[in-house]
């Protein structure tokens, strides 16, 4: 009888637990929708309060998660370097990489990431998750291009910083050898890797005008590292030149496809 007793103690107490799992995760999509609606709406702050109580009741639910991610992605400024602001960007990865826990190969997380590093111009995290994202599915061309962009700023940017300090005009080629050395001994490998990831996009996508015109950008740096060799500076601008004439003629391409590329006919009195 005591046996019996217990059992059915036993089967009691796991009904409740198992009705009380089944109604918080009733609550957990509830306040996930709420959220959604007002996401929506762009009430950001709102949206942000119903997903965290979505998680809440159900910490597994990776759509609240990713919800609640991308609300604190929305209300991250680019370029504002304030507390309030860098923390809300922070939130927004540490929610990103909540659900990277549970689903490594969440792809939207990854990006997201990798945007919002790109964005606080911490370039090398930006750069680990562009890759990631590569790992997880190596035929989008647009991580590919994003980690050529990266390296296309950190070659530029101490590059026009020297030149600067040469008082050098835009057209005029670096001939100081020892700062043209320097430059080219940090800054060579990370511009063969943006050609290399452009080229691997432009593979995955032909008509990809944006990696053709950050090729064009990506050989400019290169011809200004030859560092005295005229010849090789000269071709690299020429190549340069030519991904200027292939940028423009496949925007021209795609713009003659676009619907009313031929001009609004007007109908005919009769």
């Amino acid at each position: 009888m005591k046996n019996n007793v217990r059992a059915l103690a036993l089967i009691a107490v796991g009904l409740a637990l198992f009705s009380t799992v089944g109604c918080n995760k009733l609550r957990a999509r509830d306040q996930l929708n709420k959220g959604v609606q007002s996401y929506k709406n762009a009430k950001y702050e709102e949206a942000i309060d119903h997903f965290q109580q979505s998680i809440s009741y159900d910490p597994t639910l990776i759509n609240a998660r990713l919800y609640l991610a991308t609300a604190f992605a929305q209300q991250y400024i680019p370029g504002a370097d304030t507390p309030d602001n860098n923390k809300m960007g922070e939130q927004a990865i540490d929610q990103y990489k909540e659900v990277l826990n549970r689903d490594p190969k969440n792809i939207n997380s990854v990006k997201g990431i990798a945007y919002l590093y790109l964005q606080m111009k911490k370039f090398e995290d930006s750069k680990q998750y562009y890759r990631k994202a590569i790992e997880v599915d190596p035929n989008d061309p647009e991580p590919y291009y994003s980690v050529a962009v990266i390296d296309w700023t950190q070659s530029y940017q101490p590059r026009m910083e020297e030149r600067a300090k040469l008082g050098l005009k835009p057209e005029e080629w670096l001939k100081d050898k020892k700062v043209c050395e320097g430059l080219k001994e940090k800054g060579w490998a990370i511009i063969q890797d943006g050609i290399d990831n452009l080229t691997k996009a432009l593979q995955l996508r032909p008509d990809y005008d944006d990696a053709m015109a950050y090729m064009n950008l990506m050989y400019r740096e290169r011809a200004d590292l030859q560092c005295g060799d005229q010849a090789a500076h000269a071709a690299d601008l020429k190549t340069a030149d030519d991904w200027v004439d292939k940028t423009m003629a496949t925007k021209k391409a795609k713009a003659e496809k676009q619907p009313g590329a031929q001009g609004i006919t007007m109908d005919q009195p009769k």
